[in-house]
């Protein structure tokens, strides 16, 4: 693998969802996501942000090394749903964290999440050539934890942090093959 040319920003095409790199014209979407509380408290994000660095940060995000943070587009109706992240990258683990999000309420039950996920682990694991993605999950987020062990992340630790249980979670490469 190349050190920069594995980060490459792809467009990774779903049945529900296609993920692809961010445009300036997903700020809309994006600032609607980080208002949204519900998302901010199962995150447990606290930062407060102003449209202007929103609109910044999404600007950013297609030479951002070593990171790759992929707008998540429902394909029936073409708008931004939220973001799939692979960041934190550990180049002697050949490992990344993993971090989803979707825009509000409106969005989550509806499957787009999971796939969005299982879009991100193939091409984590064929293209990039990780051998791990790891997460980190409120424990009172039945609903992220139910789709991230459909996707093959199996439990590997607890934390306590500011009165709320993490719970750690990994996928390894060998185990999302074997699911295959």
């Amino acid at each position: 693998m190349t050190e920069l040319g594995e980060w490459a920003k792809p467009v990774l095409p779903g049945v529900l969802v296609t993920l692809r790199p961010y445009s300036g014209a997903d700020g809309d979407g994006a600032w609607e996501m980080v208002q949204d509380p519900e998302g901010q408290d199962l995150t447990g994000t606290t930062a407060t942000f102003t449209r202007e660095q929103i609109q910044e940060w999404v600007e950013s995000r297609g030479t951002a090394p070593e990171r790759l943070d992929l707008a998540v587009v429902e394909n029936a109706t073409g708008e931004y749903a939220g973001e799939a992240v692979l960041n934190e990258f550990d180049s002697g683990r050949r490992s990344a964290n993993f971090r989803i999000a979707l825009r509000g309420p409106a969005w989550y039950g509806r499957g787009l999440g999971g796939e969005a996920t299982m879009l991100m682990a193939r091409h984590a694991f064929e293209s990039i050539g990780l051998e791990s993605m790891v997460l980190e999950v409120r424990a009172d987020n039945v609903r992220a934890i139910r789709a991230y062990e459909k996707a093959g992340f199996v439990e590997t630790g607890r934390s306590e942090d500011e009165g709320a249980t993490w719970v750690d979670m990994e996928l390894a490469a060998a185990d999302w093959r074997a699911r295959q």
